[in-house]
């Protein structure tokens, strides 16, 4: 996400600026974006939306978002697992995602890499957090594109055969399902996630 800073909306409650930039924004920032996530649909959206947006604007995503929940079956692993080929035509024919090949067939490839790793893990949820970085070692908001936590899960869902989880996408994705949180020290919302982090029970423990 871009810079740090702290305009205000309306109500004049400061945000994290990137917030501010676009009209999508400041309801994502209030009501999702750092906010912690446990449920796995949820989770393989995110990482599948974060995916797509590589090279792209979040706001395209953003915009994009109710037709991805639709063209997707509303990421439900098991039925997306299924996609064949048929269902790769109609989605490089839907107007209302990206279509780019390579990311269609990769969202379908890893929501059969996610059916394992949930018969293997429990669930998606208790794999990642195990990945959840300590708050201790990260930078100033907003200011790294990864972290040693980010390049570690990269690397094991490469392995076990997911496709576009580099390790700036996985940390965008950390970002966005809470397990950093990334907002601004003058954001209204960093003190609320905090809280938020403090009572989540994390999944698998």
């Amino acid at each position: 996400m871009p810079s740090a800073d702290e305009p205000h909306l309306d109500d004049g409650r400061p945000r994290c600026r990137w917030a501010t930039t676009a009209p999508e924004f400041p309801r994502y920032h209030d009501e999702e974006w750092g906010w912690p996530v446990d449920e796995d649909r949820r989770l393989f959206e995110k990482l599948s939306l974060e995916a797509f947006q590589s090279g792209l604007s979040w706001r395209t995503i953003l915009v994009k978002r109710p037709a991805f929940r639709a063209a997707f079956a509303d990421f439900d692993i098991a039925t997306v697992a299924a996609f064949g080929e048929a269902d790769v035509e109609r989605l490089l024919g839907d107007a209302g995602i990206v279509r780019h090949r390579g990311k269609i067939e990769a969202v379908i490839n890893n929501a059969a890499r996610a059916l394992a790793l949930i018969a293997a893990e429990g669930s998606l949820a208790a794999f990642v957090w195990r990945y959840e970085p300590d708050p201790s070692g990260l930078g100033e908001p907003q200011t790294q594109p990864t972290c040693p936590e980010s390049v570690a899960l990269s690397k094991e869902l490469k392995r076990r055969g997911w496709k576009f989880v580099g390790p700036t996408t996985v940390f965008a994705f950390m970002q966005a399902c809470g397990m950093v949180n990334d907002h601004a020290h003058e954001c209204w919302a960093r003190p609320e996630v905090d809280a938020a982090r403090a009572a989540f029970s994390r999944p698998g423990r």
